[in-house]
């Protein structure tokens, strides 16, 4: 199979480039070349999407099994992609998200629930939201869809992504917070679900939808457990004798201005009841279609052993400070 990788430098689009390479395939990475490096055995064609008909110029005539793309916030992107691709393609997987839902409260939705409006403006807003970023997926979904047609398009909406390589900073925080002990500030929320994904195992169903040519819509993500479960768990793994887990109420916790999910100064992957729906979605049509997903110990101690080879005390993206953490807890 020849596989062009519109990314493959970075994280999901770097992993599944790497995945493709180990399987024999011909894998063509067209980036810029800046956030990283591509697998070794790939081919990096250099490439800057913000520049008028790079991708024209680039790709013109080219023909692909399969194409990867994983452009983020970047409608454009996408639609000069499949000016130049879409008829020398035989198969597109575009990675969209869950915050393509309107619906951020049910739990339990399935690809059939409503998404947000598409958001066609080629300007983002200068402070960019959720929802913002929900309706630019729907966009560019769409835009794959219309261009591609529906036996040839693969979609997938991940939750949280997680594993070597995160550059997000938020399931990471906990295996390097837990494992060095003490007492450590967790939500105090017993039932808030969440579900992720190990980005390798995204990776490899990404490559045998390619391979085997699978269509559809899809959320890909593990079944949802609680927060709490999931944060005990990784305790019980990495956590040294004496760690103290010490739930904050959620009161506490808005009152100090601890935000939510994601970014500096957050206690990751908390989230209030309203967005419940998000890390609770139904992925049993993927799992059936042929995701696979490894044990939730291996991702623990891979991102553990990743997060320390980049370094532990290095600046993150998000996540409590120590101090942070110490004026919560008193």
């Amino acid at each position: 199979m020849r596989l062009l990788v519109l990314g493959g430098t970075s994280f999901l689009s770097r992993a599944t480039a790497a995945e493709a390479v180990r399987r024999g395939h011909e894998v063509v990475c067209a980036a810029r070349g800046e956030s990283g490096t591509i697998p070794e055995g790939a081919r990096l064609l250099p490439l800057d999407r913000d520049q008028p008909d790079a991708v024209r110029t680039a790709l013109a005539g080219e023909r692909f099994d399969a194409v990867l793309d994983v452009a983020t916030m970047a409608l454009p992107w996408v639609r000069d992609a499949l000016d130049v691709l879409a008829d020398n393609v035989g198969h597109w997987t575009f990675v969209s998200s869950i915050n393509a839902y309107a619906d951020t409260v049910t739990q339990g939705q399935k690809t059939d629930a409503p998404v947000l409006e598409p958001i066609t403006d080629e300007q983002a807003p200068a402070e960019r939201t959720a929802e913002h970023n929900g309706g630019v997926k729907v966009a560019c979904e769409n835009a794959v869809r219309d261009a591609v047609g529906a036996d040839r398009t693969f979609v997938v909406r991940p939750g949280d992504i997680c594993g070597p390589g995160d550059y997000m900073d938020r399931f990471g925080y906990w295996p390097v917070r837990l494992s060095r002990g003490g007492r450590v500030a967790i939500p105090d929320d017993r039932v808030q679900p969440y579900q992720h994904i190990d980005v390798r195992d995204l990776a490899a169903w990404i490559v045998t939808a390619g391979e085997q040519g699978t269509t559809g819509t899809y959320d890909t993500v593990t079944h949802p457990t609680t927060l709490h479960s999931t944060l005990h768990r990784i305790a019980e793994l990495v956590a040294p004798a004496g760690t103290e887990l010490v739930p904050v109420s959620l009161e506490r916790l808005s009152a100090e201005g601890v935000d939510y999910w994601a970014g500096p100064g957050a206690l990751p992957l908390w989230l209030p009841a309203s967005h419940y729906g998000m890390v609770s979605h139904d992925p049993t049509t993927a799992y059936r279609e042929g995701l696979e997903t490894r044990p939730f110990e291996d991702t623990v101690q891979d991102v553990l052993a990743d997060e320390r080879a980049r370094g532990i005390d290095r600046e993150r993206a998000g996540g409590l400070s120590p101090e942070q953490e110490r004026a919560l807890l008193g």
